[in-house]
C-alpha cells in the first residue's frame, strides 16, 4: 500500500532571502533597495496575517458573548420551569392527601 504525502499549502507565499553571492555588490553590501523591498514584503505579509488573526479573535469574542447570553437565558428558563414543576408537585401532593383523608373517613351507612 502506497501513501502519498502532499506538501502543506500555505496561505501566503514563502519568500526566499537572497543568497550571499547574489547580495554581494560593491563593498560587500546588499543594495538598500533590495533589502528595503524584501523588508516591505515581509512586513506586509506579517501585517496581513496579524490583521487576519485579530479579525478571527473578534469573531470568536462575539461568538463567546452570544453563546454566554444564550446559556444565561436557558439557565433562567430552566430555573423558572423547575420552580413551576415544584409548585405543581406540591399542589398534586396536597390533592392526593385530601383524597386519602376523605377515603379514610368512614362513610355513613344509610339507615
Amino acid at each position: 500500500m502506497t501513501s502519498f504525502h502532499r506538501r502543506p499549502q500555505f496561505e501566503a507565499p514563502i519568500y526566499k532571502l537572497p543568497t550571499a553571492r547574489a547580495a554581494e555588490r560593491e563593498n560587500d553590501q546588499m543594495p538598500t533597495e533590495n533589502l528595503s523591498e524584501l523588508l516591505g514584503r515581509v512586513s506586509n505579509n506579517s501585517t496581513g496575517q496579524i490583521d487576519n488573526l485579530v479579525g478571527d479573535f473578534q469573531q470568536l469574542r462575539e461568538k463567546l458573548r452570544t453563546d454566554g447570553e444564550r446559556i444565561q437565558r436557558e439557565v433562567e428558563e430552566y430555573n423558572t420551569l423547575s420552580e413551576m414543576v415544584m409548585q405543581m408537585t406540591k399542589t398534586i401532593s396536597e390533592s392526593v392527601e385530601k383524597v386519602r383523608a376523605s377515603a379514610d373517613r368512614p362513610t355513613p351507612v344509610p339507615e
